[in-house]
Formats: C-alpha cells, structure tokens, sequence
C-alpha cells in the first residue's frame, strides 16, 4: 500500500519521470468512475431524488473539499463554544469513522477533553445521532462534523475548510488528486474558510479567495491560523510552550497533513531532530508504541532530544507519558481569525433567531 507521503508527491507532480508519470496516469482513469459516482450522488440530492432528513433543530456542517486534515477538530471547538457562550445547548455529530473498540475515534477523544460540557454522538447514521441529540438529550443545535460530503442530514450552514498547502486537491479528485468531490461541489458552501493561513503569502491567499469568489460567490470568507496554545501530558497537565523553545525534539503524527503541524512546530522555536508519519487516523498497537519507544531512544543517544512532541489527536489515542525515559507532549492548538471572524460570527448569529412557525 501506498504511503500518505508518496501519494502526495505522485499526484502533486513532485515525483517527476516515467513512473510518476506512469502512476498518475494510472490514477487518472481509477478518477473517472469515482468522480461520476459523486457527481450522480450529488444530483441526486439535488434534484430530490434522495431524501434529505430535518433535524428539527439548526444544523452547522464543518466539513472540507479534500482528503486529510483542514483544521475541522479545532473550528468545531471554536464554534461549540461559541454557541456555548450563547446559552445554547450544542452537540455534535459525526460519523466516528476509525472509531476503537468504545466507539469513539481519535477526534471525539480529543474532543471530549476540550469540551466535556458538550455531547457527541459518533454514529455513521448520522439522521439517526442527530434524533439521539434532540430527543434524549434536549440539544437545540447540532455541530455535524465533517458533514459537508454528508447530504442526507439537512443543514442551515456549511462551512467548509481549505488547508492552505492544499486548497483545491491538485485539481482532481481521489485517487488522482485529493478532493473528495469535483471543485463544483463547493458552490454549496455559505462560509469558506482558509486554515493555516499564515503559511501563504497574501498575494497568495488572495489568488485563492479569487478562486473560491468564482466558484462561490454567495460564500462568506474567512482566514485563520492554527495558534499553538500549551504543551499538554496525556494526564492533562501543561506546561508553556516556551519551556522547549531553542531546544532539540523529535516529532510524528498520524493526521491528514503531517507538514502543517510541523510548520507550527518550527514557529513554536523548536528544532526538529527526528521526525515520524503515520497514516491520518493511525490507530497506535503495542508494537507502534514499542518502535516509538526505540526511535526516541535512539533520538536521544543521537541527538540529545529533550522531548517528544505529537498532536492532541495521537496522544489521546496513546495515552501515555513518557516514551520510554522521553517525555512525550502534544502541542494543543486552537483557532484564531486572521481576517473575517465578524462576518463568521454574524452568518452563525442569524441561526440562534426564532423559527417562523408558518
């Protein structure tokens, strides 16, 4: 199987040559069936051919274009509390996929430890989760997580995520390139938000926003920044992250875009001596973590590290303090608006007004 890095490389046209351009071609014909098979799905909801299901209560979709990660955990977070802080009752919904054993994946994991005054319901029939939210636990709003690709639940909004290294799939979609659905599905969305931001230059940024304007004209758009805020423990103690500035550290993760928390790491002042990828929602055995246990050791011996560093998401799934004699940190992050954050807010305002009841 393919690796998540030397995907990336063949359908970005970084591996050059024959057999990269022997393997894209490969992936281009395995494109077409799987695009016309999103596209036929999607005309289908559009023409009401399947049934979209009302919640009964207002719907918020967080969700993106392409594969791997855009920021949905801490966007979902920064909105969970957002309609908190307005007296709402909140859940979120997500489909769980990649869920353990207990039924929770990595994100409600991660989730549950940031807002644990807010449910979450993991159920891949996510009609079903949203009636569990409503009827047993009384929510009025519903976060759908990674819903955008979701049509059967109705939503009132969608707001969608494009990751800055990689906004628009390579311009094919999977296993050509990494959109989920052609370019044109994003005339849906009612707020386009760029995360990561601060990794592009502004004529950058705004040659994307150009782009987005095309294909979604009616879009509100906004631009944020993935802030690292502490280094936490698998216990939940934290330490400032200045305590590691300057100093040696090895780093992996197992999310849809390893390159843009290692950008965080390097802003963060940390120098970066040994590095591991895991697929996007690796599931850690014993055997992972006894190989990360000898691969700190030997970052250790070879570069005099001082910690080992990884995301939120992989330490709740494993769960531990040290590696080995190597203390092991995750880097937590949150969202912060670089540009939009009042006409985010003013779109999501307008869901908390009273129904009308005719």
């Amino acid at each position: 199987m393919m690796d998540p890095a030397t995907f990336r490389a063949i359908v970005s046209g970084e591996r050059r040559g024959p057999g990269g351009t022997l393997l894209r071609a490969m992936l281009r014909i395995a494109e077409t069936p799987y695009a016309a098979a999103v596209g036929w799905r999607n005309r289908a909801y559009d023409h009401g051919r399947k049934e979209i299901h009302a919640a009964g209560v207002p719907v918020v979709s967080v969700g993106n274009l392409t594969l791997g990660g855009t920021g949905k955990t801490p966007m979902v977070a920064w909105l969970a509390r957002w309609f908190r802080s307005q007296g709402r009752r909140v859940a979120i919904v997500s489909r769980g996929y990649g869920a353990a054993e207990d039924g929770r994946n990595d994100e409600a994991l991660e989730l549950e430890q940031q807002l644990p005054d807010v449910p979450h319901v993991q159920d891949p029939d996510r009609v079903a989760a949203a009636r569990v939210v409503t009827e047993e636990l009384e929510c009025d709003l519903i976060l759908l997580d990674d819903g955008f690709q979701h049509r059967r639940l109705g939503r009132d909004l969608d707001l969608v995520l494009l990751d800055a290294l990689e906004p628009f799939g390579h311009d094919h979609v999977f296993p050509r390139g990494t959109l989920r659905e052609p370019i044109t599905g994003l005339a849906r969305a009612d707020v386009v938000v760029l995360s990561r931001s601060d990794m592009l230059r502004a004529t950058e940024r705004a040659a994307i926003r150009e782009r987005v304007a095309r294909l979604a004209p009616q879009a509100t758009w906004a631009e944020v920044v993935h802030a690292p805020r502490a280094l936490l423990s698998a216990s939940g103690r934290e330490q400032s992250l200045e305590e590691l500035a300057g100093r040696k550290v090895a780093a992996f993760s197992g999310i849809g875009n390893p390159q843009g928390f290692r950008h965080t790491l390097s802003q963060c002042g940390y120098e970066i001596a040994a590095w591991r990828e895991f697929p996007d929602h690796h599931c850690y055995d014993r055997a992972d973590i006894e190989e990360l246990i000898s691969w700190a050791r030997r970052a250790q011996q070879e570069s005099e590290i001082e910690a080992v560093l990884c995301t939120h998401k992989d330490l709740v799934k494993i769960g531990i303090e040290k590696l080995g004699e190597v203390p092991l940190w995750a880097l937590a992050v949150g969202i912060e608006f670089l540009h939009g954050a009042e006409e985010v807010i003013c779109q999501v305002s307008q869901l908390l007004q009273p129904r009308d009841a005719s």
